[in-house]
């Protein structure tokens, strides 16, 4: 079973194949991840900042209200935020405070001069170094004295109000008062020093919690820029039985995507998708997946509206294989994937799964009656939602009769005397579509076993 991420406290429940399936931070093509798509960070640790949020993504309705309302406040303001320090400046601090160099930390008067004397005589490369962080890490406090100060952030909210209140309460320590607010250059070697003994030595805490709260800044403002940027909507998050509601959602990816609506609530916690292969299920499945988990982060979202009960765990099961190491058969997999749902459902915690085409590792009567029987229980599971997308639509007969839950909705390839295509629309119902043979025959596979030919057959030989 691949490792599970906590679920526990405030945190959503992911495991990696549901990470894997959803591409949050690699994509099987090459192309750009969900991270790639969503980091408008400036620094390295401002995307590191943000890769630990992606990561671990809210379950409550309060800590993603939090983050929403930091980055409402952020994308209403951007020049407020315009001032905090460069890149460059924050690097330039960042690899002062990790640089191996000497450090003067003698609080006798002659001792200190002594080691003064040393440091300018003898380790004149390290001193350079330590005047460059030195003047790095004074730009960096004055930029932030500057960005604290700001009115307009008097009214800030969200995590934005105690980030803010820790950077002012460390911007106020004693000690960092000896950072005057103009340019260190010109200082002699001195004063150079008992700045670096201040900066390096006795606060250095200070510096790397500073830079911290930085990079914090830096990942809400990234995902402030990727919501104004990808034009994303800011969901709504409601209280009560789970339930998503959406309209006009489409993939992120997608250039020219389709939109469609979700409805998945109590009265209807299972939708049944049907409909051909390359008709758009798992592309919706996909799609819907990925705006839960935006939303669960604080995000905006790909779609006209989006309102949601946070969820405790997502699941998707979607590309799975199976393992020849570990002995682990195509439908053994399925099972695991099924297993690990099950028991999050059986925890008592509010689940969404997206299963596309289970039980394809095993014979049809086998995959019809597995298919059946989960779903029956699926749909008995309250506070849970899931959406399962199956070729077995004669599961039709059996589901009417076993819920009321389950709600039946089909893509269709738009059939004409040329080759087919495709709309993307999702439709109530179920599809009663079978185009495998019409496939065959639209790519000439038939024509090519049946044509003959008049060269004469292959022949092997073989020589020993």
């Amino acid at each position: 079973m691949p490792h599970l991420y906590s679920s526990s406290g405030e945190i959503l429940g992911l495991d990696v194949h549901t990470l894997k399936d959803l591409e949050i931070f690699e994509s099987e093509t090459g192309d750009a991840s969900l991270f790639d798509f969503c980091n408008f960070t400036r620094t390295g640790g401002g995307a590191a900042a943000l890769r630990r949020r992606m990561e671990r993504p809210w379950c409550t309705a309060d800590r993603i209200g939090a983050t929403q309302a930091s980055i409402r406040f952020i994308a209403a303001q951007p020049d407020v935020f315009s001032a905090l320090p460069s890149a460059y400046v924050t690097q330039g601090a960042e690899t002062y405070t990790q640089e191996i160099l000497p450090a003067l930390d003698y609080r006798n008067r002659l001792d200190f001069a002594f080691g003064v004397f040393q440091m300018w005589f003898n380790h004149d490369s390290h001193y350079f170094s330590i005047v460059r962080g030195v003047q790095a890490t004074c730009r960096l406090i004055q930029a932030l004295r500057l960005f604290a100060a700001q009115g307009q952030l008097s009214s800030s909210t969200g995590e934005l109000a105690p980030l803010l209140q820790k950077m002012r309460a460390l911007l106020s320590r004693p000690k960092l008062a000896d950072v005057p607010d103009y340019d260190v250059g010109g200082w002699g070697t001195w004063r150079m020093l008992r700045l670096d003994q201040v900066l390096r030595v006795q606060e250095k805490e200070t510096i790397t919690q500073l830079l911290a709260l930085i990079y914090e800044l830096d990942a809400l403002i990234s995902m402030a820029n990727a919501t104004r940027e990808h034009r994303f909507v800011m969901p709504t998050v409601e209280e009560g039985p789970l339930q998503v509601c959406a309209e006009g959602l489409v993939h992120p990816y997608l250039e020219k995507p389709i939109a469609n609506p979700v409805a998945l609530n109590q009265r209807a916690r299972v939708l049944f998708l049907t409909g051909p292969n390359m008709a758009g299920k798992t592309t919706y499945l996909r799609a819907f997946a990925t705006a839960l988990y935006l939303a669960q982060l604080g995000m905006g979202v790909p779609a006209r509206s989006f309102s949601f009960v946070p969820v405790e765990w997502l699941f998707s099961s979607i590309s799975l294989t199976d393992d020849l190491r570990r002995g682990v058969s195509y439908f053994r997999a399925e099972a695991l994937r099924v297993k690990a749902v099950a028991r999050a459902v059986a925890g008592g915690h509010r689940v969404v799964a997206l299963m596309d085409e289970p039980f394809k590792g095993t014979n049809v009567k086998d995959a019809f009656d597995a298919s059946l029987a989960i779903l029956e229980r699926f749909s008995s599971r309250e506070n849970c939602l899931f959406m399962f997308s199956s070729h077995q639509i004669e599961l039709n007969d059996h589901l009417e009769v076993a819920s009321g839950q389950i709600d039946c909705r089909y893509f269709e390839a738009v059939e004409s005397c040329d080759r087919l295509h495709f709309d993307y629309l999702l439709r109530p119902g179920i599809s009663e579509q079978r185009l495998g043979m019409r496939v065959l025959r639209e790519e000439g596979i038939f024509k090519l076993l049946d044509e003959t030919t008049d060269r004469p057959p292959m022949h092997t030989t073989a020589e020993g």
